[in-house]
């Protein structure tokens, strides 16, 4: 832990930047299989490549990457864009996704303790889940408290969640949990869609930290 805290803080020094956080939460279920995951693995990778043309959100933009399945697993923790490398997705077993919100939003209060701790400022993190299905294999209780937190969260200004509903996801269920309204992906627009979440990034990040932002419009979805 010690080598950790050394890490950050000559990490924190030599990028005083201030911070926007961003948790990509993804479904790689079984269902998730095949054209769909290929689609979201391309989509990282225009992720990437778009963001890094930018070089104050390539600075700013912090990026964790974390997978839910039967299993929920911080695939990639809080990096910058410039050190971000798009991880390779496979797909399998069930969606513990009220697990997986917790863990999301356990890490983004994880990581805003760590900016006070270094004095640096930071945007409203943001948690971005993309998801093809419904909560399955967990007990209900867990999504119900992680629809709680959601709400709380948003409402206190604490995260900004979007849920993403690819072809087969349960669209009711995702509008009972998310603050927001769920966006429907259409057919495979995954780079699309991150392209645009780049684009809100660079946005974001451009502005202050208490600016109202108006995002692009969503062209790779339907509400």
């Amino acid at each position: 832990m010690a080598g950790l805290n050394a890490l950050e803080a000559v990490e924190f020094a030599e990028n005083m930047e201030q911070r926007c956080p961003c948790v990509l939460l993804l479904d790689t279920s079984g269902s998730m299989a095949g054209d769909k995951i290929n689609a979201l693995n391309e989509g990282l990778k225009a992720f990437k490549d778009h963001l890094s043309k930018d070089t104050l959100a390539g600075r700013r933009v912090e990026v964790a990457v974390v997978t839910f399945n039967t299993h929920v697993e911080v695939v990639t923790d809080f990096t910058t864009v410039e050190e971000f490398v798009p991880p390779t997705l496979t797909a399998s077993g069930l969606t513990h996704m009220g697990s997986a919100i917790h863990k999301a939003l356990d890490m983004v209060q994880e990581r805003k303790a760590t900016y006070k701790q270094y004095g640096v400022s930071y945007y409203r993190p943001w948690v971005f889940m993309i998801t093809d299905g419904q909560p399955e294999g967990e007990p209900e209780g867990v999504m119900a408290q992680a629809a709680t937190r959601i709400h709380g969260d948003e409402q206190g200004k604490r995260v900004a969640f979007f849920a993403v509903g690819v072809e087969g996801a349960n669209m009711q269920r995702l509008s009972e949990v998310a603050f927001r309204q769920p966006v429907k992906l259409a057919g495979l627009s995954f780079a699309e869609m991150f392209v645009w979440l780049s684009a809100s990034m660079q946005k974001v990040t451009q502005a202050n930290p208490d600016d109202q932002i108006a995002l692009p419009p969503a062209g790779w979805g339907a509400v």
